[in-house]
């Protein structure tokens, strides 16, 4: 309960400084973050990490489908195979290639 109090209290609070700053501010916010979303560095860290994420989950299948085997449902493995073939080459919905 006591989470649920801080949150509120929080919520409220950031409502309250929002609402005084007002929407010439939050045009100014909105832009920053469009600016650092076109930044080279962002979208290069953002696609280095997006591509390690790849690797680590590849690792993963194959460490649990060795272990798991054929004990792992149909629908399941279908499911699988499925976002296997679909990671294969092209671009991600990023613009970048999974290579």
């Amino acid at each position: 309960m006591r989470y649920k109090l801080t949150f509120v209290v929080g919520l409220a609070i950031g409502y309250v400084i929002g609402t005084r700053a007002g929407r010439e501010r939050y045009e100014q916010l909105r832009k920053s973050a469009r600016e650092l979303s076109h930044n080279p560095a962002v979208r290069n860290a953002a696609e280095t990490a997006a591509q390690t994420g790849r690797e680590v989950a590849g690792k993963a299948i194959h460490a649990v489908s060795d272990k798991v085997g054929d004990r792992m449902p149909d629908s399941v493995a279908e499911r699988v195979r499925s976002l296997r073939e679909r990671g294969q080459g092209g671009e991600d919905e990023w613009g970048t290639t999974n290579t």
